[in-house]
């Protein structure tokens, strides 16, 4: 039979018009299964991880890099320890918890890579007892209070390079451009930064930014250009050991999406950075997981509604936010295959206007399924979730 499911791939496929995921029948999934729940794939996990490292060992001299996976895309400790199993990668830190997970998940301190903002005192303090915790200050405040607590140590100083990038140009992903953010430190503040730097005896070892998520091939051109931005504030770090690009990577979520081109990334980061000597770190969290889950729920109801067809489930933005929050299409799947089709639009059970997973698709007729599979949920749902139990 001709695929024409965009998302098709070995993993996660029809067989028999059967769907499969992980070489597991998502029907019998579903009939273990009373309420909304994620199901991962390792071997997914994996496989994204080594296709980052394998782009990277291919364009960086001397395969200089490291990547730090960002566990804020989801937390669910058995993935962690999994990753921690496999030693590819290290962690991105965004909050003194997360440290605290990451090492129960069996991470050391200088496995982990931290940047968060708007830390308290005992935030700094706790941070400070972490020997080997690799710092990112991403503020003045940040520097000065790191100082006080550590002085003489190394730090890495996340800037903004006003300049920012996420998927179809969606200013709800980029962390930086136009409009001013909470995110690193500008231009006009980086000598101000530089002199907290001497006042504490810090090192400047790393300069760190992350301007956006979920950007494709149309965008690194584009995102070469922030590469070149940064130029600016690596070349006042005399002492630079890393330069960490943050993440951002992201996956197709449409028919119209195609997968990032690795290797033109990897490329594009060897032509900016491949002669300076130092090590390239990147801290994906999307291209790692969020392809590796999917979300079973449950159809509640499937009627029409003047000239629209509207098919419910038992689930909504409270378990996977990001269509609501940042208009990110999450493709709903019929677990099983037919020739007859429809076309509907799939909402959740929370009482809010834009509790819409997807409008207007065509689907497989669902009148006698129980089940729909959210893909692309490994990311950022479960993190991201809120359930009142």
């Amino acid at each position: 039979m001709t695929n024409k499911f965009w998302w098709h791939r070995p993993d996660l496929c029809y067989k028999k018009n059967k769907l499969h995921f992980s070489g597991r029948d998502v029907n019998k999934l579903a009939s273990q299964i009373s309420n909304p729940t994620f199901f991962y794939s390792g071997q997914r996990v994996i496989s994204n991880l080594l296709r980052i490292k394998m782009a990277l060992d291919d364009f960086l001299p001397n395969k200089t890099h490291q990547i730090y996976y960002a566990m804020k895309a989801n937390r669910f400790s058995p993935i962690l320890t999994f990753l921690k199993t496999n030693n590819l990668c290290g962690i991105d830190a965004c909050s003194p918890n997360e440290v605290e997970l990451a090492l129960s998940c069996g991470f050391d301190p200088n496995e982990i890579s931290f940047t968060a903002c708007s830390l308290s005192k005992n935030d700094f303090i706790q941070l400070s007892n972490y020997d080997g915790l690799i710092m990112n200050c991403d503020s003045l405040h940040s520097i000065k209070s790191w100082g006080e607590v550590k002085p003489g140590s190394k730090i890495g100083i996340r800037i903004n390079p006003e300049m920012g990038t996420g998927r179809t140009g969606n200013d709800k992903l980029q962390y930086a451009g136009h409009m001013v953010t909470k995110f690193g430190i500008y231009k006009e503040q980086f000598e101000a930064a530089l002199n907290l730097v001497k006042k504490y005896n810090l090192t400047v070892n790393r300069i760190h930014f992350h301007t956006g998520c979920g950007y494709l091939d149309s965008e690194l051109a584009h995102w070469k250009k922030i590469l070149n931005e940064s130029l600016w504030f690596i070349n006042q770090c005399p002492s630079l050991e890393a330069i960490n690009i943050g993440g951002g990577l992201g996956v197709p979520h449409t028919k119209f999406d195609k997968s990032l081109d690795l290797e033109l990334w990897a490329k594009t980061l060897s032509n900016v950075y491949g002669k300076l000597g130092v090590q390239i770190e990147v801290e994906p969290g999307d291209y790692i997981v969020k392809d590796a889950g999917i979300l079973l729920v449950e159809k509640t109801f499937l009627e029409t509604k003047k000239n629209q067809t509207f098919v419910g489930v038992n689930a909504g933005f409270n378990l996977a936010p990001e269509p609501a929050y940042y208009s990110m299409p999450f493709e709903p799947v019929s677990l099983n295959n037919k020739n007859e089709t429809q076309l509907v639009t799939v909402v959740g059970n929370i009482n809010e206007a834009l509790d819409v997973w997807y409008e207007n698709i065509e689907l497989p007729d669902l009148t006698d399924q129980n089940y729909i599979a959210i893909i692309n949920s490994g990311a950022y749902s479960s993190s991201m979730s809120s359930v009142m139990v």
